[in-house]
């Protein structure tokens, strides 16, 4: 079973803040959205402004997502990587529409759409942004966060 991660989720994986636990103990493969490649290291920048991360913590924390997103030579990515496209706008357009969402918070709930349709055993989203855990419960998603 593969769980979809949104951004907020992401961001403990790296950072011990609340949920941080229960976020880091997922066995599954996560899925996450190729937004999450600007909305994770913004996040933890956000932190430096916040005076949480200092700069040196931010950047070592950005270079590990980066690697996990990535992978190398000798490592494959961490994530499975759900590319945003012309299908997926559609389907945060509609998610938009329906549940008031942010537009990043629809982009990031039609790719977790997009996971279930190609794996009907996708059925959770890990999720601490409470707009789009409200949606994604109405989509009929398992939340975990």
């Amino acid at each position: 079973m593969t769980v979809f991660a949104d951004s907020s989720a992401l961001v403990k994986l790296y950072v011990p803040e609340v949920g941080h636990e229960e976020v880091r103990a997922i066995a599954e493969p996560v899925a996450i959205s190729s937004l999450a490649r600007v909305e994770v290291p913004a996040a933890f920048w956000g932190k430096v402004r916040t005076g949480e991360l200092s700069v040196d913590d931010a950047s070592v924390l950005v270079s590990a997502f980066e690697h996990d997103y990535h992978g190398d030579d000798t490592a494959e990515p961490v994530f499975v990587v759900v590319s945003v496209d012309e299908a997926t706008l559609f389907e945060a357009a509609g998610q938009s529409a329906r549940h008031r969402l942010r537009a990043y918070d629809a982009v990031q709930l039609a790719c977790a759409v997009a996971v279930r349709r190609a794996d009907p055993s996708a059925g959770t989203i890990a999720v601490f942004d409470q707009g789009l855990r409200t949606a994604a419960m109405t989509e009929g998603f398992s939340v975990l966060g």
